[in-house]
């Protein structure tokens, strides 16, 4: 079963600035992990989950009741962790 996935305005915004390529292997992979969350994901001390995708990072909470991964931040791998 697939999980539904929602996104933060902040987050959909700067996806939405990336090269059409680069936005496009995101979003596919954003796919993937809705079919199999738990095979990309990895627990992050600051809360929630991580999952890389390249040289961006994305943290992601869970809602385990209704199987929705909530994206909370989309950046780059040096910028998100502050």
């Amino acid at each position: 079963m697939t999980w539904e996935i929602t996104w933060h305005p902040k987050a959909a915004k700067y996806v939405e600035i990336l090269p059409p390529d680069l936005s496009a292997r995101v979003l596919n992979k954003i796919d993937e992990v809705a079919e199999n969350p738990f095979h990309y994901l990895e627990h992050f001390e600051g809360g929630g989950y991580k999952l890389r995708i390249g040289d961006y990072r994305a943290i992601v909470d869970v809602d385990f009741q209704q199987k929705i991964l909530k994206i909370r931040i989309f950046d780059k791998r040096g910028r998100v962790y502050k």
